[in-house]
């Protein structure tokens, strides 16, 4: 039972709270009464909505997480980071090219990098914003698609950059070019596509359809599952 674990101070925003030492972040500020409207999304450390920085008393050091997945520290002094606007540009991405300058004209500031490693150091992530930073400098759209995959766009980066840089835009402009003209297209998609159209599957779609719940259940059990 939560209420027989061992409880830990917190302080969240000021106030200290004891809380259970098993609870994340977010449920440690349910658990002492704040009713989160704000800074709250998916709760599966997916959606970047609830960066939080902290401190632990003395640690001078300054921590970065998400609030849904980062479990509680005893002496963890919280900080919630409202949702602030960095520049996003408004663009059509058919009417781009996969090239350095669309980089350096959609958003000037990605010059403006310094390589300090603020950006990673902030990003809850882990991912190498500094590398793929460098990437966009040199224009190298592939490779900053690639090293800004599992970017969750929390906008942690941009909160701490000196140079006032809205890096995980820039990175997902990266992907969206390299998604669009850059990356391998399959042939079996391109396929696919073109047998649906061409109306192949749309008698198994009705027979699908007119099926009742416990039918459904039985051909998806049945199902042939690639290895």
């Amino acid at each position: 039972m939560a209420n027989q674990e061992e409880l830990i101070p917190i302080y969240i925003m000021g106030k200290r709270y004891d809380v259970p030492a098993s609870l994340t972040i977010m449920k440690a500020m349910e658990w002492a009464g704040y009713t989160l409207v704000r800074g709250v999304g998916c709760r599966g450390g997916f959606c970047g909505a609830c960066a939080t920085v902290y401190r632990i008393k003395d640690d001078p050091k300054l921590y970065f997480g998400l609030a849904c997945q980062t479990v509680v520290k005893p002496e963890m002094y919280l900080g919630q980071i409202p949702f602030f606007p960095a520049k996003r540009a408004s663009y059509d991405i058919t009417k781009l090219e996969p090239i350095a300058a669309t980089l350096f004209t959609t958003y000037p500031e990605t010059l403006r990098c310094l390589g300090c490693g603020t950006c990673t150091k902030a990003c809850p992530q882990e991912l190498n914003v500094k590398g793929y930073m460098a990437a966009a400098m040199r224009g190298d759209i592939t490779l900053v698609a690639n090293m800004s995959f599992d970017c969750i766009m929390c906008g942690l980066c941009a909160a701490r950059c000196p140079a006032e840089e809205p890096q995980y835009n820039i990175a997902i402009l990266a992907r969206r070019l390299y998604g669009r003209y850059l990356a391998p297209r399959s042939p079996h998609l391109a396929e696919r596509v073109e047998e649906i159209q061409s109306g192949k599957f749309d008698a198994e779609i009705q027979n699908l359809k007119s099926l009742d719940f416990n039918a459904l259940k039985e051909r998806y059990s049945a199902r042939e599952i690639e290895a």
